[in-house]
């Protein structure tokens, strides 16, 4: 309610400045929230992964001293029973290397992986060998001659080596720091002393017949230790930068590595096994191996408390990572880990307390006592062996000693030590910042993990410094980047191009509003390319802007009111040699472009489109980012860059992104492809960047895609795109990489793009028919294609989100997908030609992802006969029909429109098709049912069809489930389902008939080629031609009237200040002619409008792309009044430069027109409040804000009254307007004490008077697009091999035709027969089961064919359904990381001062522009 009312207020606003004070608000403009639920959510997630992190490290450590206290010689089990254990502790060590061994062998099998170095590889071999002899000694000869509390303290030592390296490499940053290193290693020290002293007194004590053979114990465990800690020996060198090749070289081959070091650490775990407890001990006695029924409880202990250790190891590991991730270091990671040993300590104490008097047997009550009464209980089946058996190990403490027992406290005060030893080694880890999004190798330094200490070697392995790319200008911890978003329009509506407008403006909202806060470096231009954006006059023959062009820009003005409650500030209005270029600065200093194609002038079409601002954004701007000195306009700053107010300068959005992209590498530089229709939120664009920035081989990332819109056709694409993206794309980013990126919402990197065999070979005109196939019909997926041939990888990103309009008419879906399925065919194949070649250069591809593609697409090379075969079934689940006839009758359909695709034309085909799939579509709801019903009627879903159909339903939920945000998409699931015929036969087959036809198919529409303005009020137009001049002269009733004007000496009052016209003609002639009409006129008129300068209303400038063609120019007025020439007299030559103007052509002037209405009464208020309430937005000025607008809004309306809402000012008035308002603002801040504000207030004047400018090309820039123009976007007259090309499709679509008809044939013919020879002959008997289990007795026979299709296409859905699973884990700790690092809206409290120059360059804050510069 409250809402409503805060509307009606701000109409109610409105409407005293104007009769129309309605508006658009288009969904989603409202502010984004950071919402509380999800601040919660990411709170429990770290509280849940903090408490899965000490509980699996709490189990863990706590089942691997109970199996050493099982198998030490000093346990009362039986030497069967401590073999058995002994050999449990063996597989716990082998465990974590026998995972990363299938890690590793699975990457260097599904990736790949580069050739090692022998000298490096040996020597990382040597030292793991080394750490697993010290494991093996410590963990399977030291420990099971301790007690179970020396066990637990002992393992604190291994943290000894990283302290000693610490300090010798001096790794603190701040000096006082390397105390920590040096206590831990005083304690680590100390802690062994303990150890050695404690064993000593038990000796001496006689404590439980302790044996002077435990001094030896002592030392070999000492020795181990050092051993193991040698384990972390990169972190200390890879933090202080030391071995930096070798290390590099490491990572490339980590992989190998890792695969021949698992297999050496198993081995010399299994040697120090078999040589201590075979060879010295002789305690194995292999024939006790084999356990008896009887003993089944040995079994069952071991076994349980094996797997729980590696169970809860591997899982303690991961969860740390994912603490890590997620940004929950210290209370997910670190505080739990740390808190691992004495929780350990603490419930063991507990469990020994209060269950320890349940086994206390006759005696005197004292603790040796209690020890004593112990050894009866070993015969006693009824006693916890776990219990009995830590109670014996405590009793061989000096707990149990009949002298003294203070002793005990050295034991207490050795874990004491070793436990601060450990922490204070491992103090960085509380330290660590982490990046939104890390990759597990930036954090760790190993991948393998110690499972005998898995709490010290989580903490061990975190590094030390964690790598992460600094920007070296302004030090922040994520590298700046820049993101260009380029959009491409191809006759798009009104409503789709809002979608489009609002995402971008979402985003300059996000990323620019200095009054908040986050951590999101990056900086952005929006680029639009609209083709096919001009239309031809016919009676005038005039090249004006169509009608989509103008939606354009009433959307663009729309949008801007919604974001800002007025009017576009800065709008530059510029011809180019391909057309038009309107340049918008965005509320919060962000860039808009919008480029105007002109078909006559350059290629149309999207793929040109891409190349177009390909070339511009990595060529051109690139290479004046490198070579700034060689373009005069960057060198030399001039008016055309550097606005300057009341002594102030400010260097205009447009160079000032230029300048920034200086400092900003490639690799950094982001182009994010988008459609004219996309919607997407700037969570959506982060998602994408940080994929990039986390690996350096992804070359693009693309979102999940949302169709949108209303109807049958869209509810079947919205499951259709809900299970590629579930089950499809997931898998292949899992297996391998993505092999399409979507152009309505791609993020890519500007090194792929610029990569050789990419850009370049992107750019090739088609001339062969497989070429117009692959390249033109689908450019997105032969962009990926060449990405991925040169060794880059394509990612998929399920939590960015954007949403497209998808086909609503059946005719449009299908001369959609009737471009897409032979170029994703083409594409693939041409994938798989390559296939050798893309997996030596791509370490994401390899010969298992080659070969699970070349599956995929048999299933979809095979779908119309699978179809085929499937509407046999249904013929025979329906009518009861023969196997054979069915399959007869099934098939007569795809052969009779496969006859009318060849004999009929398009717009038949798709109508006849639309029939069939209505009658396809009954078909299969009778077949759904009836499938349905013979479940019933059978008794039993266990049948071949029955078990798919369930297993299917099952998965499909599942999946749904684990997307909560699109579970609702699961109900179109059996409109999906009904028209499978339709979608995998019927459009396979009008696809492959009409491959031939390389039309665009979607959105071709002539709206704005007929729409013709005509001139009502033209007095005279007379064309004449002079020698080698054309000369069109046209006087209009508008050109009648400024005459009269000029004569009587009587001004204008009603009209734009813009409305003189001149006569298009040649330079000569023009310039006469205009120097004569300046001498002649000085009305007051004419002198308002030499301001904003003049432009020729219906002029027309003819452009030629050769060099020796005439230059049309004429001298235009200066934008700056005489005081200002007068007091800048070092730009005396630029300004020369700057009157030398193309006369405007003839699209220039109306489009201005619209921009011209923000200088009415109506508007300019409005401008100027909230112009001034942005410029002091800081809450301390909120109460010199309100007072200002109302002091400023009087003044306005005291100047103007008696002007109408609608009237468009004249520049004289204007000026009068400027000195009254910056009067009165002078005086007000002076009377308020705030005059620090004068000069911002002054430019938020300036800026609402402001009129849209018509700017020329650069010279260097100019040159650029007639360059490139000529070498790759000249427009294409294939008019004279027009028939050659398309002979040549025909003849291609024939093969394909062919080929896919012989191979479904095949298939079905095989099937048929089959069928026809009988189940009895050749069948697969599978036994019949009810749904309670039970065998009935009876056989179901299936064909041996279809056994094997459904078979492989279930095994190849449960491969993708576990793919998806694993990538919906990682996708969610993604969520949860961004979560935490979203921008927090708050407001700043500190003021900004705009005392001395301001630089839009925030990146380039050492550039200061002094007047000697000037």
């Amino acid at each position: 309610m409250e809402e409503l009312r805060y509307r009606a207020k701000k109409i109610e606003e409105r409407q005293r400045d104007t009769w129309d004070p309605f508006q658009l608000n288009p969904v989603g403009a409202e502010k984004e929230q950071k919402r509380r639920c999800f601040q919660l959510a990411q709170y429990l997630v770290a509280v849940i992964v903090g408490l899965a992190v000490l509980t699996s490290a709490v189990v863990a450590k706590g089942s691997l001293l109970v199996l050493s206290t099982l198998s030490s010689p000093y346990s009362m089990r039986s030497a069967r029973e401590k073999q058995f254990y002994m050999l449990m502790l063996v597989f716990c060590l082998v465990c974590p290397n026998f995972l990363v061994f299938i890690k590793s062998l699975w990457r260097c099998t599904f990736k790949s992986f580069v050739q090692p170095n022998m000298k490096t590889m040996s020597f990382i071999c040597l030292i793991e060998c080394m750490v697993s002899l010290g494991t093996s000694v410590l963990v399977l000869v030291v420990m099971p001659q301790f007690d179970v509390l020396t066990n637990l303290f002992i393992s604190g030592g291994v943290c000894i080596m990283a302290a000693i390296l610490q300090i010798v490499y001096r790794l603190q940053r701040e000096t006082w720091k390397i105390i920590f290193p040096i206590c831990s290693l005083i304690l680590t020290v100390a802690g062994y002393c303990l150890v050695g002293l404690d064993h000593y007194v038990r000796v001496t004590s006689y404590v439980d017949r302790q044996s002077a053979d435990c001094f030896f114990y002592v030392g070999l465990g000492i020795v181990a230790s050092l051993l193991v800690s040698l384990c972390w020996w990169e972190n200390p060198l890879q933090a202080t930068n030391r071995m930096q090749e070798t290390l590099s070289e490491l990572d490339g081959f980590r992989d190998f590595v890792f695969v021949i070091s698992s297999i050496l650490r198993i081995i010399v775990i299994g040697g120090v096994y078999l040589l201590y407890h075979v060879l010295i001990e002789k305690t194995i006695v292999w024939s006790d191996f084999a356990l008896r029924a009887a003993e089944w409880e040995i079994l069952q202990t071991g076994l349980g408390l094996f797997f729980l250790q590696a169970f809860c190891s591997a899982a303690c590991h991961w969860f740390g990572v994912v603490a890590c991730k997620i940004h929950a270091v210290r209370m997910g990671f670190a505080l739990p880990v740390c808190c691992t040993g004495p929780s350990v300590l603490f419930l063991g104490l507990l469990l020994f307390i209060t269950q320890a008097q349940d086994l206390a047997g006759p005696g005197d009550g004292s603790f040796t006592g209690f020890c004593e009464s112990l050894v009866q209980l070993s015969y006693k089946n009824t006693t916890p062996v776990v219990l009995l058996e830590i109670s014996k190990s405590i009793c061989r403490t000096s707990l149990n000693s009949y002298y003294f027992r203070w002793p005990f406290l050295m034991l207490a005060l050795e874990g004491v030590c070793m436990w601060s030893g450990f922490v204070t080694c491992t103090y960085y880890v509380w330290k660590i910042k982490v990046q939104r999004i890390e990759r597990t190798s930036q954090l760790f330094v190993r991948r393998l993990y110690e499972s005998a200490f898995i709490d010290l070697s989580l903490l061990l392995n975190t590094k030390m410094k964690v790598p992460r790319a600094r920007n070296q200008e302004s030090h922040d911890e994520i590298q700046n980047s820049v993101i260009y978003l380029c959009a491409t329009m191809w006759h798009e509506t009104y409503d789709e191009m809002l979608k489009i407008l609002t995402s971008m403006f979402r985003l300059d909202r996000y990323r620019g509003d200095p009054k908040e806060d986050h951590k999101d470096c990056f900086d952005f231009e929006c680029h639009i390319y609209v083709d096919d954006a001009f239309m031809t006059e016919e009676e005038t023959e005039k090249r004006l802007v169509n009608s989509y062009v103008k939606d354009l820009v009433n959307v663009v003005i729309e949008v801007y009111r919604v974001f800002t409650n007025k009017e576009p500030d800065d709008v530059t209005i510029t011809e180019t040699p391909y057309g038009g270029r309107l340049i918008f600065v965005m509320p919060e200093g962000n860039m808009l472009y919008i480029h105007l194609k002109d078909k006559c002038r350059i290629r149309n079409k999207k793929r040109w489109s891409q190349i177009m601002y390909l070339y511009y954004l990595l060529g051109w701007k690139g290479y004046i980012a490198k070579n700034p000195q060689k373009i005069p306009r960057q060198n030399n700053l001039c008016r055309a860059s550097l606005v300057s107010m009341d002594g102030e300068i400010f260097l205009c959005p447009q160079y000032d992104n230029d300048n920034k992209r200086k400092f900003i590498s490639d690799d950094n530089t982001y182009i994010l492809a988008l459609d004219g229709d996309t919607d997407f939120q700037p969570k959506a664009v982060i998602l994408l960047v940080d994929r990039l920035r986390m690996y350096d081989n992804v070359g693009a990332a693309c979102g999940r895609i949302h169709p949108t819109g209303m109807g049958p056709m869209v509810w079947y694409q919205k499951f259709e795109y809900a299970v590629g993206h579930w089950l499809q794309k997931t898998a292949e980013h899992v297996f391998g990489s993505v092999l399409c990126s979507p152009g309505c919402f791609s993020l890519f990197r500007g090194t792929a793009l610029m990569d050789d065999n990419v850009l370049k070979k992107y750019t090739t005109t088609a001339t062969r028919a497989s070429e117009y196939v692959q390249y033109d019909q689908g450019e997105d997926r032969w962009l990926c294609t060449l990405l991925l041939q040169q060794g880059w990888r394509v990612e998929y990103n399920a939590a960015s989100d954007a949403y497209t309009n998808s086909p609503q008419e059946f005719k449009e879906f299908y001369n959609q997908r009737r471009r897409w399925g032979p170029s994703t065919l083409a594409n693939t194949l041409d994938l798989l030609h390559s296939g050798g070649q893309t997996v030596k250069r791509n370490t994401s591809i390899s010969r298992l992802y080659i070969l699970y593609q070349m599956f995929t697409v048999g299933s979809s090379i095979l779908g119309p006969a699978s179809v085929t075969l499937m509407i046999a079934g249904a013929f025979q689940f329906v009518f009861r029909l023969p196997g054979t006839l069915s399959i007869i009758i099934a098939s007569i359909p795809p052969i009779f429109y496969i006859i009318i695709c060849f004999l009929t034309k398009a717009n038949t085909q798709i109508t006849i098709a639309g029939i069939m799939s209505v009658l396809y579509a009954f078909l299969m709801t009778a077949s759904f049912f009836s499938i349905i019903g013979d479940m019933v009627i059978q008794g039993t879903f266990l049948t071949p069809t029955g078990l798919f159909l369930v297993s299917m339903t099952i998965m499909y939920l599942v999946t749904a489930i684990l997307h909560p945000e699109e579970f609702g998409l699961i109900v179109y699931g059996l409109m999906y389902f009904i028209c499978i015929p339709s979608g995998y036969l019927l459009l396979t087959i009008y696809s492959l008939v009409n491959m031939h036809i390389v039309s665009w198919g979607t959105r071709e529409s002539n709206k704005g080629k007929g729409e013709v303005k005509k001139n009502h009020n033209t007095l005279c137009d007379k064309s004449c031609r002079l020698c080698c001049w054309d000369i069109k002269m046209q006087i209009t009733q508008e050109t009648e009237n400024l005459i009269l004007q000029q004569i009587t000496g009587q001004p204008e009052q009603q009209t734009s200040p813009d409305t003189t016209t001149t006569a298009d003609k040649p330079l000569q002639a023009n310039s006469n002619v205009e120097s004569q009409n300046k001498r002649d006129t000085t009305t007051a008129a004419a002198a308002a409008d030499n301001r904003i300068g003049k432009a020729a209303k219906d002029g027309k400038a003819a452009f030629s792309g050769r060099r020796d063609s005439v230059e049309e120019k004429s001298i235009t007025t200066s934008s700056l009044d005489e005081e200002d020439n007068d007091n800048d007299d070092d730009f005396n030559t630029d300004d020369l430069l700057e009157e030398q103007e193309l006369p405007a052509s003839d699209w220039v002037d109306p489009v201005k027109t619209v921009f011209l209405k923000k200088l009415t009464y109506a508007n300019m208020k409005r401008n100027l409040q909230e112009q001034i309430r942005y410029t002091l937005r800081n809450k301390k000025q909120d109460d010199v804000c309100e007072e200002l607008v109302q002091t400023l809004t009087e003044t306005l309306n005291a100047e103007l009254n008696g002007v109408g809402p609608e009237d468009v000012l004249q520049q004289v008035k204007l000026d009068e307007l400027q000195h009254a308002l910056s009067k009165q603002a002078r005086h007000f801040l002076k009377t308020s004490g705030a005059q620090r504000l004068e000069k911002r207030v002054k430019r938020a004047i300036e800026k609402t008077l402001t009129a849209p400018r018509v700017q020329k090309l650069e010279e260097g820039e100019h040159d650029f697009w007639i360059k490139l123009l000529e070498r790759y976007l000249t427009p294409i007259d294939d008019k004279g091999n027009k028939e050659e090309v398309t002979r040549e499709l025909k003849s291609l679509r024939n093969k394909a035709v062919f080929l896919y008809f012989i191979i479904n044939v095949l298939w079905v013919v095989a099937t048929f027969f089959l069928q026809a020879i009988g189940n009895d002959v050749i069948s697969i008997k599978i036994p019949k089961y009810f749904p309670n289990g039970t065998e009935s007795g009876e056989y179901l026979k299936v064909e041996p064919l279809s056994l094997m299709f459904l078979l492989s296409f279930a095994v190849l859905l449960f491969v993708q359904f576990l793919a998806m699973l694993y990538h919906r884990i990682y996708t969610l700790i993604h969520v949860v990381s961004y979560r935490s690092k979203e921008k927090d809206y708050k407001e700043r409290d500190e003021d900004e001062d705009d005392d001395g120059f301001v630089l839009e360059n925030h990146i380039a804050n050492g550039l200061v522009i002094t007047s000697d510069d000037l």
